[in-house]
């Protein structure tokens, strides 16, 4: 059996980047004593505020990743950090997410692609997040042998399914999906668009999110995991916790050899002609 449990957490991160860590470390040392072996945090898991330029930290090196590090030897866990923010080679700092082995040891990591960059008419609000952020240019999968082999994105990200195709295709059968969700568009949006990844794909969904009234916006929560199949099979309530869930990547298998949807695919002829 390739089963395994996966750990979620749920925080409420605000400016005091130390209550942060404090308190995501209780929760992952939580999740690890219920036996979790991959343990998974949401977007911005160590500051949520102003400055975030001189809060931006080197990946690996860091102070954040030197604590994760730590903790994930120490646990003997995989670590998905979730995200925080990393220096680049602009002022502007990436938004990067992190994967530590039980060793410690940094063995990927990737900065979100897609920024959110809306502009709503009719006098609605205007949104530059590459003004802040930037972006990506990578798309990583990492196969861990252990806990599966998984996808990563960040938050916006999940809007965009050619990206968790493409790692579908390299492997990927669990897709991470750590999130700073508004609740306006989570509401409506969060749900669907998490069994959509999950679905097309054959692949769990594994998504940590943030709840709780950041500086332009409210957070949305209601951290998940979802099956190949499309069941939630795990939910947190609107506070900071964490839980547990089953991984079975046999089940994915099964799936996949019901649905065949990767195999299936018309790669020879996805190609628009205009007439």
């Amino acid at each position: 059996m390739n089963q395994f449990l996966a750990g979620v957490i749920q925080l409420d991160s605000q400016d005091n980047l130390q209550a942060n860590l404090d308190t995501a470390e209780a929760l992952v040392r939580g999740a690890a004593a219920q036996g979790a072996k991959l343990i998974c945090m949401p977007e911005s898991v160590h500051y949520v505020g102003p400055g975030i330029r001189e809060i931006a930290e080197e990946v690996p090196g860091g102070p954040t990743f030197q604590r994760f590090s730590a903790l994930a030897k120490e646990l003997h866990v995989w670590l998905h950090c979730g995200s925080i923010y990393a220096k680049s080679v602009e002022e502007r700092p990436y938004n990067c997410t992190m994967v530590i082995n039980p060793q410690g040891e940094l063995v990927a990591h990737y900065e979100k692609l897609h920024p959110f960059d809306v502009s709503i008419g009719n006098g609605g609000p205007t949104v530059r997040e590459s003004d802040r952020i930037l972006p990506g240019s990578r798309i990583v999968t990492v196969d861990t042998g252990e806990v599966g082999h998984l996808g990563l994105s960040i938050c916006y990200d999940m809007r965009f399914g050619e990206l968790f195709r493409i790692m579908a295709l390299e492997g990927a059968n669990i897709l991470l999906c750590p999130a700073n969700f508004t609740l306006n568009t989570g509401k409506d949006h969060w749900l669907p668009l998490l069994r959509a990844r999950a679905i097309e794909n054959g692949c769990y969904v594994i998504a940590p999110g943030q709840i709780g009234k950041k500086p332009r916006f409210q957070a949305y929560g209601h951290s998940m995991v979802i099956d190949p199949w499309g069941n939630v099979t795990a939910c947190a309530s609107d506070r900071t916790c964490f839980f547990t869930a089953e991984i079975d990547l046999d089940y994915v298998q099964t799936v996949r050899q019901q649905l065949f949807t990767l195999e299936n695919r018309r790669s020879d002829l996805y190609k628009l002609e205009r007439i």
